[in-house]
């Protein structure tokens, strides 16, 4: 049997969704490279995310109560990254896409994601470097061409997940298996 090893207190899920935070800056579209989000409640639909307090998304946010969450595809990946090393502060970002608006004025969409979804705040948590926030759904837009069956569909979206601490992007993968099916069979043998 393999020796399982302590690697320390500073672990990541692998791997983590690469999305693109858009806020409005001092009234135009501002966009950030975002990974640390994760869908938090059901109905309403909730996400949260984890914003440095240095950045200037985070100060949008925080001036405005909206936001967006807009999941690019692999085709993406390099103007993905700039948005991420580029600081709103010092790199005016908002020619950088074609941008929508939805029911929100201050949550710029990305007309070239295949997932754009726009939030209003609904609470903040500080933590020691990040602010957590938390922003219920109020619309998500997308084209035809990314639904199968009326959903969004994974290999039409074609999105791309981020690893630390190693600092890669990875194209989704195939499918394995389906939720909430794959495991019946031992959930039967366990309860006879």
């Amino acid at each position: 049997m393999n020796k399982r090893i302590n690697i320390g207190n500073n672990a990541f899920i692998l791997p983590e969704p690469q999305t693109i935070l858009g806020t409005m800056l001092d009234g135009r579209p501002n966009f950030m490279a975002m990974a640390w989000v994760t869908r938090v409640n059901y109905d309403p639909c909730i996400m949260g995310m984890a914003v440095n307090r240095k950045h200037a998304s985070h100060r949008a946010i925080l001036a405005t109560g909206q936001y967006s969450i807009n999941v690019p595809s692999v085709d993406m990946v390099a103007v993905t990254d700039y948005v991420g090393l580029a600081s709103g502060d010092r790199t005016d970002k908002s020619g950088l896409f074609e941008v929508h608006y939805g029911e929100l004025e201050n949550a710029p969409l990305i007309r070239a994601c295949p997932l754009a979804m726009e939030f209003r705040l609904k609470e903040r948590f500080d933590m020691t470097n990040d602010t957590l926030f938390l922003g219920e759904l109020v619309a998500a837009w997308t084209e035809e061409r990314f639904l199968t069956d009326g959903h969004v569909d994974v290999e039409k979206v074609r999105p791309f997940t981020l690893t630390m601490p190693d600092n890669r992007y990875w194209a989704v993968g195939e499918q394995v298996g389906r939720a909430w099916h794959e495991g019946k069979a031992l959930r039967k043998s366990s309860t006879d």
